[in-house]
């Protein structure tokens, strides 16, 4: 065992160290708060629970549906013209919807192109650099109970763009 492998096979261990130590210098009771944080966990899966499963049946509705495939080909036109690989549509398209789904599609494109192809580190970048906006507002604003989102979906799918838009651009110009 290497010294990093090693040293990374003791950090969680040492923070939970650190915590009840912390915990015994405040005087706070460590086991008693653990205890309180958990009794509220079943609580905030029963409250978040409806805005997961809308979610997954809204993201599963959206692929049955063909709607994910329409998009696909009417934006591939689009790709041709600007020369991006096409299999960038299909993270592009899945990544604000659901982190899963996206990693399959992510594993085939690696799989059918290459590690080192084009559409293999845009791909790359997009997974690194774009966030499931759709699953983490379900998730967030369900659990805080906020219904009014007047600008809030929008400009996030707006972000979701240029931040694609911007792992195209920056992957073409570095390789």
């Amino acid at each position: 065992m290497n010294k990093l492998q090693y040293i990374s096979n003791l950090i969680i261990p040492l923070f939970l160290l650190f915590v009840v130590i912390y915990g015994f210098i405040k005087k706070v009771k460590v086991y008693d708060s653990f205890i309180a944080g958990a009794k509220e966990g079943p609580g905030v899966v029963i409250k978040i629970f409806p805005y997961l499963l809308a979610i997954f049946v809204g993201i599963k509705g959206f692929q049955a549906s063909g709607a994910f495939d329409f998009l696909k080909e009417a934006l591939a036109p689009l790709c041709y013209f600007l020369n991006i690989p096409i299999e960038v549509i299909s993270i592009s398209i899945i990544k604000p919807l659901s982190g899963g789904a996206s990693t399959a599609v992510f594993t085939d494109i690696v799989k059918t192109t290459g590690p080192d192809s084009i559409a293999t580190r845009i791909s790359a970048v997009i997974m690194g650099s774009a966030e499931t906006t759709f699953y983490v507002l379900a998730i967030y604003l369900g659990s805080v109970g906020i219904k009014k989102t007047k600008y809030l979906v929008p400009v996030c799918v707006i972000s979701d763009i240029i931040g694609i838009v911007l792992a195209v651009v920056i992957v073409k110009l570095l390789f």
